[in-house]
């Protein structure tokens, strides 16, 4: 091989090793060009800009027509909005959509034409491009003023296609519907029967003072559907029953079945067969991410191996070591990781490295993330290690509790006893000098944690910076109250000065002590292990918050566009119902207005006040739907998920031994990495050899 083979070799295997740790696909192209376009695209810059136009685009429903600027969402009291010159806001998305036009150019090139042909998100990616390109003449057409645009429900593809893990999540969750189907069409089936029993037993009678309950809720089929399943929300739950059951007692009987059977037996099957069916879903698909990083580790060892001469007849192939860390050099990977393969290499004897061995060496990737604390300072000083051993033991830390405690029941007897009193009338001279006391022990109290741990050991736990933290915001705080209003005395009742009153710094100083008390979590062992998963899961599921951010975004769009002019202002004199409809009935709306006024039982009110006209009809479809997709859908795939992580990191840690300077950090691969297969050499080279760009000798 000559040097620019070797040159060549070594780029595959840095950029094959580079794909195995953030789970890509090995199939684009792999000549020099390529490599170096792929490298740059992949970089942190180019994914930053990437990131930031999909941010910019999102947040340009905010701006965009009707604005959502005010500081008030009641439509009768905010001020008008201001609205963007048309052509500001399209300039700005011109310039995104060039980006992704980009985006998309860049990844059709590397991953060749017969990839492109398999890869449907990058087909719909681009022919959402061209809907939203198509939308934006349109717009500019008609000067800014249409009232539907497309383009605007399609953003929240741009979110979905940049993420694997999203993808992977939605594909899963579109494998687990027909399971959901059969659930949700019980729920339809207990919903239908029972609204046949409420027609019947709240049929119309001839007193017609005895017939509220069928006159506000079972006049006709679509009413009792509605009140119904309106119930299964319990949005309407007690006002539903309240008719009837003034009549009679006994009918609190229907609506007692109706709510046991639908709310705690339906609604949380539902949810059981969704964590069951989905964990498996999400199992295969973190098993096709597992063998996407072998699959990469082994690409790079067949490329590294042809670097070294091997006979015609050899039945294994080596890598030298030697090459192997001229990659590493080369590689962008964690500095952890990094250094423990280098360790590894260091620490062995052999010059060459066999295919069991180089897989072996980066399961390292696949190891949970250790993080040790620094050592405490050894101090020679017997007087300074009596004062280490003192403050640096646990009880210190529970006196620290108990006077955050105390800080908090005090605060609460001021509150208490001030509570009735007119502002005139309260003095702030206990509050003050209560949380002077006590902001000068937190000061202290941290000071001598840090004499004890030393200043980088106490900053490694989260808690002490969390204690840190807020300990100087309060200092800070007390300082520029003193400073503006003078120290505490009795009848300290000063007038308004600065940015701030006395009352709102005491106040602010108070809220933030009130959430200083969270500082007792990491010592309650339980209490600390279910804070320290939740925090995990925040930080491991961002596939389904983005997934759950899309279908927000894109119901919040639909819902503009749908309502839009539903409501209208009239002062500051509260409309009257018949106002109210005749509004409701006209084509235009601000559907965040609509959302602050009416809650989704009023809407179907009004809609049985208008006979069901077009609009209500659409309202309740629109409703309905979110109901079905957010709450009843999303809301226990995400529970299902949620279960499924918690469980395993509280089996986990209470299997574990309790290490107080060691940290473990967990992602959603790692959370079924006991339970995965290994693939089989076979299936690895069988996949490199249907490689389109790469071609082996073997």
């Amino acid at each position: 091989a000559t040097g620019a083979d070797n040159d060549l070799y070594i780029n595959q295997a840095v950029v094959f090793i580079e794909d195995a740790i953030q789970y890509r696909s090995i199939n684009h192209r792999v000549d020099s060009k390529s490599l170096w376009l792929y490298r740059w695209y992949y970089s942190r810059i180019c994914q930053w800009i990437l990131s930031l136009t999909i941010t910019v685009i999102l947040a340009l429903a905010f701006v965009e027509t009707p604005s959502s600027l005010t500081v008030t969402s009641d439509v009768r009291y905010r001020h008008p909005p201001w609205e963007p010159p048309c052509g500001l806001t399209e300039s700005i998305e011109l310039l995104c959509f060039l980006v992704f036009v980009v985006d998309v150019s860049v990844k059709s090139y590397l991953i060749g034409w017969e990839e492109f042909c398999k890869t449907k998100w990058l087909m719909a990616y681009i022919l959402t491009l061209i809907v939203s390109l198509a939308d934006w003449v349109v717009s500019l057409s008609f000067f800014c003023t249409e009232t539907v645009r497309i383009r605007r429900i399609l953003r929240p593809f741009f979110l979905l296609q940049n993420s694997s893990m999203m993808k992977k999540t939605l594909k899963s969750i579109n494998s687990t519907l027909p399971e959901m189907a059969s659930v949700v069409l019980l729920l339809a089936v207990h919903l239908s029967l029972f609204t046949m029993f409420a027609m019947l037993l709240f049929a119309r009678t001839k007193d017609g003072q005895q017939d509220k309950e069928w006159v506000g809720y079972f006049r006709n089929l679509p009413d009792s559907l509605t009140s119904l399943l309106v119930l299964l929300t319990t949005a309407n739950n007690p006002d539903v029953m309240i008719p009837a059951y003034s009549k009679n007692r006994a009918y609190s009987i229907f609506f007692i079945l109706f709510t046991v059977l639908g709310n705690l037996f339906l609604m949380n099957l539902l949810t059981a067969i969704i964590y069951n069916q989905f964990r498996g879903y999400l199992l295969k698909s973190v098993q096709s991410s597992l063998f996407r990083r072998r699959l990469g580790i082994r690409a790079a060892f067949e490329v590294l191996s042809s670097l070294e001469e091997t006979p015609a007849n050899a039945q294994e192939l080596f890598v030298n070591v030697g090459d192997l860390f001229q990659v590493l050099q080369k590689v962008e990977m964690d500095s952890r990781c990094k250094q423990a393969i280098i360790r590894s290499l260091k620490i062995s004897s052999c010059d060459r490295l066999s295919a069991a061995q180089f897989q072996k060496l980066f399961e390292e990737l696949d190891k949970e993330a250790i993080k040790q604390h620094p050592h405490s300072p050894e101090y020679r000083s017997h007087f300074m290690q009596k004062l280490q051993f003192v403050f640096g033991h646990s009880y210190f830390g529970y006196l620290g509790n108990v006077v955050a405690l105390a800080n908090i029941i005090s605060i609460c007897v001021v509150l208490v006893m001030d509570a009735d009193k007119q502002p005139s009338e309260r003095d702030d001279f206990f509050l003050g000098a209560i949380n002077c006391f006590f902001i000068l022990y937190y000061l202290l109290e941290m000071l001598l944690k840090i004499l004890a741990m030393g200043l980088k050991r106490y900053w490694s736990y989260p808690s002490n910076r969390f204690d840190g933290l807020l300990t100087g915001i309060l200092l800070i705080l007390e300082i520029a109250t003193f400073a503006v209003y003078g120290f505490p005395h009795p009848g300290w009742r000063p007038e308004f000065m600065g940015l701030l009153s006395l009352w709102d710094m005491v106040r602010l100083v108070n809220m933030l002590i009130v959430f200083r008390f969270l500082r007792i979590i990491p010592n309650m062992k339980f209490m600390a292990l279910v804070v320290t998963t939740l925090l995990d899961l925040v930080k491991n599921l961002r596939a389904f918050a983005g997934i759950l951010l899309v279908v927000f975004y894109a119901f919040a769009i639909t819902g503009i566009m749908l309502f839009k002019g539903a409501v209208v202002p009239m002062g500051n004199i509260r409309p009257s119902l018949q106002q109210v409809v005749l509004l409701t009935s006209k084509k235009k709306c601000d559907f965040l207005a609509l959302l602050n006024h009416f809650q989704a039982i009023i809407i179907y009110h009004l809609c049985y006040l208008l006979s069901f006209n077009l609009i209500c009809r659409w309202a309740k479809i629109y409703f309905i739907a979110w109901w079905l997709i957010s709450s009843v859908i999303w809301v226990n795939l995400f529970v299902a998920l949620l279960l499924e992580n918690f469980i395993h990191k509280w089996d986990r840690h209470c299997h574990r031994e309790p290490l107080s300077d060691i940290e473990y950090q967990r992602t959603v691969e790692l959370m079924f990495r006991d339970v995965l297969e290994e693939p089989t050499e076979e299936e690895l080279m069988e996949r490199l050899h249907q490689h389109p760009h790469l071609h082996l000798c073997r």
